[in-house]
């Protein structure tokens, strides 16, 4: 049986898991959203293993907030593609960290949205 105060505690949208984080990360994280849908306007907001994340004909990304950083998960062949453009930040198989007292690359985000949303597109067809 679930406990009703931990599923009330899951995030069922984008708004709630960002409200629901520490004030210190809110404007980054807020940062993060506004990068992937520019990139990605058709994209459809989604929450997806309990972190928020965007789909369009597949999911593109996650993000979330750590103790230290911000996580971006694209999925390990796009950390291979961007990984010389990756070589200022820490990284593991899927995740890419961006830490919480550097500003985030915006243009570099951008970058591996619009990647992803070609790389769904061509799967699509």
């Amino acid at each position: 049986m679930v406990d009703m105060l931990e599923a009330s505690k899951k995030p069922t949208s984008i708004d709630q898991y960002i409200a629901a984080q520490p004030v210190s990360v809110r404007t980054g994280l807020e940062k993060l959203r506004i990068t992937i849908k520019k990139a990605a306007p058709k994209a459809e907001e989604v929450i997806s293993y309990q972190m928020p994340g965007f789909r369009f004909h597949g999911i593109l990304v996650w993000f979330a907030a750590a103790n230290d950083h911000y996580g971006l998960y694209p999925f390990p062949k796009t950390i291979d593609a961007f990984r010389p453009k990756l070589a200022a930040y820490e990284l593991s198989k899927g995740t890419i960290k961006f830490p919480l007292d550097k500003p985030i690359p915006v243009k570099l985000i951008t970058e591996i949205v619009k990647f992803r949303v070609g790389k769904n597109l061509k799967r699509k067809r």
